[in-house]
């Protein structure tokens, strides 16, 4: 029987690589409020602020202590051996899923480590620091590159193609994420799956949308969960029934 998986992740997984989540119970980032960092009007108003902020970010993924996790590992021999569809959609802004295998995935906040040209729209890869200064090598203006970054007041990319894999979807698990941030916290309850399954350290403001719940770090509860997808796959493979 064909099961179809769709994985949601959050900050939750990436935090355990050594990556700070950035944002604070107190709402700031890094000492800085959304308002100043993340928004189309902050980059409007003081740039360097802005690339300084992702600068410092984009640094901290070439730390060498910053790698992918077991869950990261996990997931992407999951993707590799799955015989069904599989989908990867990630919250996150890092590489660590790419880093880690995984080749299905949807960055639908953006990447990091990508400039956006907000003159003539193309985007390309970027690994060093980003300023008021660096030329777009489409069409040669300076001053118009900015990370490509969904900011707070900005659509997520790929949302028709979320939507698809959703309601597609047997199965669908979440790691890592608050229920916070919209629309993501919205896929548990857009799945057509029958299986929801959530990863997390504590309960979260969706957690009454799935019936399976782990309580723990993603890097012991996700191959753990792994594991027990092959398992129940084998099972249904020796009894004869088609997958």
């Amino acid at each position: 029987m064909s099961q179809n998986i769709v994985v949601l992740t959050g900050s939750g997984i990436s935090a355990e690589a050594g990556i700070p989540t950035f944002r604070s119970s107190d709402g700031l980032w890094e000492n800085h409020r959304i308002e100043e960092v993340a928004t189309p009007e902050a980059f409007y108003r003081n740039p360097n602020l802005v690339h300084q902020f992702y600068n410092l970010r984009r640094q901290k993924l070439k730390d060498p202590l910053v790698q992918p996790t077991l869950a990261h590992l996990a997931l992407a021999e999951l993707e590799k051996q799955w015989t069904s569809s599989f989908s990867l959609i990630t919250q996150n802004v890092d590489d660590l899923h790419e880093r880690a295998g995984s080749k299905n995935l949807i960055h639908m906040h953006g990447e990091l480590q990508k400039a956006l040209c907000s003159f003539c729209k193309s985007r390309f890869e970027w690994l060093n620091d980003l300023s008021r200064r660096d030329v777009c090598r489409n069409c040669g203006f300076s001053g118009r590159l900015r990370p490509d970054i969904v900011w707070f007041g900005e659509s997520p990319y790929h949302l028709s193609e979320i939507d698809d894999a959703l309601d597609g979807c047997d199965i669908f698990i979440s790691i890592g994420t608050s229920g916070k941030v919209y629309p993501a916290a919205g896929f548990a309850e857009l799945a057509n799956a029958k299986r929801k399954i959530e990863i997390n350290i504590a309960e979260s403001d969706i957690s009454n949308r799935f019936n399976e719940h782990r309580i723990g770090l993603a890097s012991i509860e996700v191959p753990l969960l792994v594991r027990k997808l092959f398992e129940e796959s084998e099972n249904l493979t020796n009894s004869g029934l088609p997958l």
